[in-house]
C-alpha cells in the first residue's frame, strides 16, 4: 500500500476512534440507533443540557458518524451508519471479557 495513503487511512481511523473516545458520544450515538431524533428530543432522553448536546453532535457530524436534515424549523439527527453500534457492541463485549479476567486474577490473589 502508498505509504501516504496508509498514513491518511491511520489519519481517519484515528478520528473515528477520537469520535468514540466520550461517553456522551456514545450514548448519542445508541440514541440514534433506535431512531432518528431532534436535539430537544435528545437532551430529554439523555438528560443531558442543550449545548453539551449540540456539541457532541458536530463532532459527530463532522466524522460522518451521523447525519442531518432540516425538516420545517427543525434539524433531525440519524445514525450515519448502523455499523458504527455494532463495533460499540463489539468493543463491549472485548471489555467484558477483559474485566471477567481480570476479575479472575483478583480473586486468585484473594
Amino acid at each position: 500500500m502508498n505509504t501516504s495513503l496508509e498514513v491518511e487511512i491511520n489519519q481517519l481511523h484515528a478520528e473515528i476512534c477520537a469520535g468514540l473516545a466520550d461517553p456522551n458520544r456514545i450514548m448519542l450515538l445508541y440514541a440514534l440507533s433506535q431512531g432518528s431524533r431532534n436535539v430537544t428530543e435528545l437532551c430529554n432522553e439523555l438528560n443531558m443540557p442543550q449545548p453539551l448536546v449540540s456539541r457532541h453532535l458536530k463532532v459527530l457530524r463532522e466524522r460522518g458518524m451521523v447525519t442531518n436534515e432540516r425538516r420545517g424549523t427543525v434539524i433531525v439527527y440519524s445514525l450515519g451508519d448502523k455499523r458504527l453500534v455494532q463495533a460499540l457492541d463489539l468493543l463491549r463485549a472485548a471489555m467484558r471479557d477483559m474485566l471477567a479476567k481480570r476479575a479472575e486474577l483478583v480473586e486468585a490473589f484473594a
